[in-house]
């Protein structure tokens, strides 16, 4: 099959012919028909975060089930299915709490050593040298998915729209749902308005808030936010944002605030525009090393709370967020702006870091189903 292979780090992923993954106990091997482009695969591919090369990239995907291994009961060969980045293992600790979004076997085989839960990756170049998976490793014709992560799709449903489910749309409802405890009538600031700041916006109109606020550097980004359902729009670059925000609150600030992006600047501006008693929720991804800075004071004294969300429980989240899909309340189609070939990954990466991307990017890899 062809794959979109790192080979190391700076340098932008290549086509190359990987052998046939095949799936084991447990697990479903999918026909690729469409993968996100998250900035969490930037991370990789910058350095950012530590990870063995060479790899695959890609982790929010959608398609077909080419096939099935032993035990597999869930989903059968020609169910239309999709996934998620998270992979829960269902035995850990923390799975069998229904924490999924911390599994302890995700983060120590699949992100640590880029392998599934036997300790082996699935990937192989033809000379049998072994190749990394990034989750599943969905920039590719084909991936091996732990039965736990695949999710059939109704068929009222088109898979190229529904790919980003597996990444943005799950982490977003992973923040607003399962950490940020979103009432209805709250008042939200988003701070960075990419893929998941997209589908927080669209998510949070869901969910009945009141204020909208989409804060980012870009007019174009914060237009699609502002179609997406924010009802304020506020660029960083040309005014104070907490000042905005705090005018558009009359003085009060928010009850919520995302920082979406993964630095000190973004996380400065969450943190200054929640209100008293509100809760900052840390979303983006930062550089390993990267520190932010808030006055102890405010924690205590005015019960400021600040809380990370890594992403969903992909076993209850997934399903609720394809019925929000199927019922017409969530359109993730909405928030993808461009579509690229599975020649072109590495040029859907380089016009994710230039800031060229509105949204989400996706890479078709079959036709549409």
């Amino acid at each position: 099959m062809r794959a979109a292979v790192l080979t190391a780090t700076g340098a932008p992923v290549e086509i190359e012919e990987l052998r046939d993954p095949a799936p084991r106990t447990g697990e479903v091997l999918v026909e690729v028909t469409t993968c996100g482009v998250c900035h969490t695969d930037l991370h990789v591919m910058k350095g950012e975060v530590a990870f063995p090369l060479p790899a695959v990239l890609g982790h929010e995907v959608s398609g077909v089930v080419a096939e099935v291994g032993p035990g597999v009961r869930r989903v059968r060969a020609g169910d239309r299915v999709v996934a998620s980045f998270i992979m829960p293992c269902g035995y850990c600790p923390r799975c069998v709490r229904g924490q999924e979004d911390l599994c302890e076997t995700f983060f120590a085989m699949n992100r640590l050593k880029g392998t599934l839960y036997d300790g082996e990756t699935r990937l192989f170049r033809p000379d049998g040298s072994p190749v990394s998976m990034y989750s599943m490793g969905g920039l590719a014709e084909r991936c091996v998915v732990p039965e736990t992560d695949v999710f059939p799709v109704p068929d009222s449903l088109r898979l190229e729209d529904v790919a980003i489910l597996g990444c943005s749309s799950l982490t977003a409802y992973g923040a607003l749902r399962n950490v940020a405890d979103l009432r209805v009538g709250d008042t939200v600031a988003i701070v960075a308005t990419g893929g998941v700041g997209s589908s927080l916006v669209q998510l949070s109109a869901a969910f009945g808030a009141s204020d909208i606020i989409a804060i980012d550097i870009s007019d174009e980004k914060l237009d699609a936010a502002a179609k997406l359902g924010a009802t304020h729009t506020v660029n960083s670059r040309a005014a104070d944002p907490v000042e905005a925000v705090r005018a558009i609150t009359r003085g009060r600030g928010v009850d919520v605030a995302f920082e979406v992006l993964g630095s000190a600047a973004t996380f400065a501006t969450a943190a200054s525009v929640v209100a008293d008693g509100g809760r900052v929720v840390v979303v983006g991804i930062a550089p390993a090393g990267v520190a932010g800075e808030i006055d102890l004071s405010r924690l205590p004294r005015r019960q400021l709370k600040v809380l990370g969300s890594y992403g969903g429980r992909p076993r209850t989240d997934m399903p609720a967020l394809l019925a929000l899909v199927e019922r017409g309340v969530l359109a993730p189609q909405r928030v993808v702006s461009r579509r690229f070939g599975l020649d072109q990954a590495a040029e859907a990466y380089q016009a994710l870091a230039r800031g060229e991307i509105v949204g989400r990017a996706v890479v078709d890899i079959a036709g549409a189903r």
